[in-house]
């Protein structure tokens, strides 16, 4: 009879088996993620903030927003409103802060305005050098 040669240990890793799972994955994967939706439905807490009242505080700049998109501006000088435009908005901001560098600033924005005008706003004011920008808001 013949003489059996013990076997060498293998080296190699079989790597079939891993080649096979990540397949079936990336199938699920390419199934499951047009199914998932893109964004989460929450439930936002209400809170009872603190009234801020305006004569309280020196002079805001306030930035209204309204419905149709337009952009009026008060600077607490008592004119009347004009619509003005974005680029506007941002050189009397910036005028106001270069004279008062502690003028607080608060958007006020119609409810069905797009929440796109008020962010686009928003960062337009903190690259002009505003720190903090204020939402108003009424009480429920």
């Amino acid at each position: 009879m013949r003489e059996r040669k013990p076997r060498k240990p293998m080296a190699e890793i079989n790597v079939v088996p891993y080649i096979d799972v990540t397949l079936v994955l990336l199938i699920i994967f390419m199934i499951t993620a047009p199914l998932i939706q893109s964004g989460v439905d929450v439930d936002l807490p209400q809170a009872d903030a603190q009234d801020i009242s305006l004569e309280d505080l020196p002079n805001p700049v306030i930035i209204t927003i309204t419905k149709a998109g337009q952009f009026f501006i008060d600077l607490g000088n008592g004119e009347d409103d004009e619509p003005v435009t974005a680029n506007e908005v941002l050189l009397l901001t910036q005028a106001v802060r270069k004279n008062k560098p502690a003028t607080q600033v608060y958007i006020r924005g119609d409810k069905e305005v797009e929440y796109g005008k008020v962010v686009t706003v928003m960062a337009a004011l903190k690259n002009a050098g505003v720190p903090n920008v204020g939402l108003m808001t009424e009480n429920f």
